[in-house]
């Protein structure tokens, strides 16, 4: 797994285990619900839907954080201690986003390294994609189905603890930046903080959408819609 690289590293991995293992069995189950809500619509209309979704919620959970800065005598204490929930959160949601998209596109990540693989790499972008080029040897358009094919597991592994470690570097720099502003009283750490969510979100979006490439044209089954 992660080697003596800090207790940083080792938090980062546990929230992406446990946001991977308890959101991989629930994946299929979101993507079906969304579904069956919008029968008539395609898989790409599917994907921009849990997108949306995706972002209203992160943007949601960085106004609330920086909002709380603004109560008096306990505003900035009770961020500060709001914070890693919210990081924890906004990593989750990213993850169900990348793995519901994965499903949409067909990509079955069963293997649980698999999964951090894919989570990490779409949050990268194109770093993320680089690292994945270069240890599975496979240059592809839609990158992120390189993940899935057969590598093997002592490959695999040193390329997730490249991929965390770069991660920690990019998302920690960004979200030092955005936490420190949301931290400022008076309701402005509540715009900051929800801009800030939303762009660190749409940058995860447009990278999935790099990852898988576009939607496919129809659905390989036709589910019922749900009873009103």
């Amino acid at each position: 797994m992660i080697g003596d690289g800090g207790s940083v590293e080792k938090a980062l991995a546990s929230v992406l285990d446990n946001g991977s293992r308890l959101q991989a069995p629930a994946v299929a189950k979101y993507v079906e619900w969304v579904r069956r809500s919008h029968p008539d619509e395609s898989p790409a209309q599917i994907v921009e839907r849990m997108e949306k979704m995706f972002l209203l919620a992160v943007t949601g959970s960085g106004s609330a954080v920086g909002a709380a800065a603004a109560i008096p005598g306990v505003g900035t204490v009770a961020s500060i201690a709001a914070v890693g929930a919210e990081s924890t959160f906004f990593l989750e949601a990213a993850a169900l986003l990348t793995l519901a998209v994965a499903s949409v596109h067909g990509v079955d990540a069963a293997d649980h390294q698999q999964r951090r693989a894919l989570v990490l790499s779409v949050a990268l972008g194109e770093s993320g994609m680089e690292i994945v080029q270069k240890a599975t040897g496979v240059t592809a358009k839609n990158w992120a189905t390189a993940i899935t094919n057969r590598v093997p597991g002592s490959t695999m592994i040193g390329m997730n603890n490249t991929l965390v470690r770069k991660f920690i570097t990019r998302y920690a720099a960004r979200r030092s930046a955005l936490i420190l502003g949301k931290l400022v009283p008076a309701g402005i750490g509540a715009a900051i903080g929800g801009a800030g969510n939303r762009a660190i979100g749409r940058g995860l979006v447009d990278n999935a959408r790099e990852a898988f490439g576009p939607a496919p044209a129809h659905w390989p089954d036709q589910l019922p819609a749900l009873e009103s």
